[in-house]
């Protein structure tokens, strides 16, 4: 188990992790992405190692037979919109998870990242505070260029019912529906290997398996070695 990089926090209540696999996975052949290995573990242990350190609770959004993810304590919750909405209708289901098990706040991470920051939730609380916005998503940064990484962020659970009715009236990319509250970024620097790297293709898995193993090798995990600067990183900016 990963030392903790949660802040310590007065009277913010619960902050629940929500792992978003609802995705399709069509370009490596079908299936749950999050099932494959990465050495002797499979991708979504690695990616609930990295979380289970930086909230309070965690539950996998995925829809099917939860019994293929074999994983106790692990809720398994289905998107609570019909239809197949994209990773919004994964932020409300975990939302109304949350709002079940009493947690104020959820944090987002893709199932098919393994290798996310271990501060992503201190990054993200921290740019939104700096900025006063109910949301913070996360960014990838170098060399002056930006990455957006929607699924990662930080929601208050209170807006589940404002993301219901968005998705009812046809809203389904991200921003679209930050735009309406206003999200902080936080800009995570990294130098050679972007910590957000996701597993999209047999290639991908195949170089997530390289740098897995040069990770081992050096002791140190990406993350840390090309994470923000900094206890709480570098620059904060709006998204509207």
């Amino acid at each position: 188990m990963a030392t903790s990089s949660l802040p310590a926090r007065t009277g913010s209540g619960l902050i629940a992790g929500v792992v978003l696999a609802g995705g399709l996975a069509r370009r490596m052949g079908g299936g749950d992405k999050s099932l494959l290995k990465l050495g002797d573990r499979t991708i979504l242990d690695s990616v609930l190692e990295r979380l289970s350190g930086q909230v309070d609770l965690i539950a996998l959004n995925a829809n099917g037979d939860p019994s293929r993810f074999e994983r106790p304590g692990l809720p398994v919750v289905p998107d609570t919109f019909p239809g197949r909405c994209g990773p919004l209708a994964g932020v409300l289901a975990g939302m109304d998870w949350a709002h079940s098990e009493q947690a104020e706040h959820i944090v987002t991470v893709a199932a098919d990242t393994p290798y996310f920051p271990r501060t992503l939730v201190a990054g993200l609380m921290a740019s939104r505070e700096i900025e006063g916005r109910p949301i913070a998503l996360a960014a990838s940064t170098r060399s002056g260029r930006r990455n957006l990484h929607p699924t990662f962020g930080f929601w208050p659970v209170e807006l589940r019912e404002s993301l219901r009715d968005s998705l009812s009236r046809g809203i389904r990319k991200v921003v679209d529906w930050t735009e309406i509250h206003g999200a902080a970024i936080a800009n995570f620097e990294f130098g050679e290997f972007d910590p957000f790297f996701n597993i999209n293709t047999p290639d991908d898995l195949e170089l997530a398996r390289r740098r897995g193993r040069a990770v081992e090798e050096s002791g140190a995990s990406p993350s840390q070695q090309g994470e923000r600067k900094g206890d709480s990183g570098s620059g904060i900016e709006k998204l509207n």
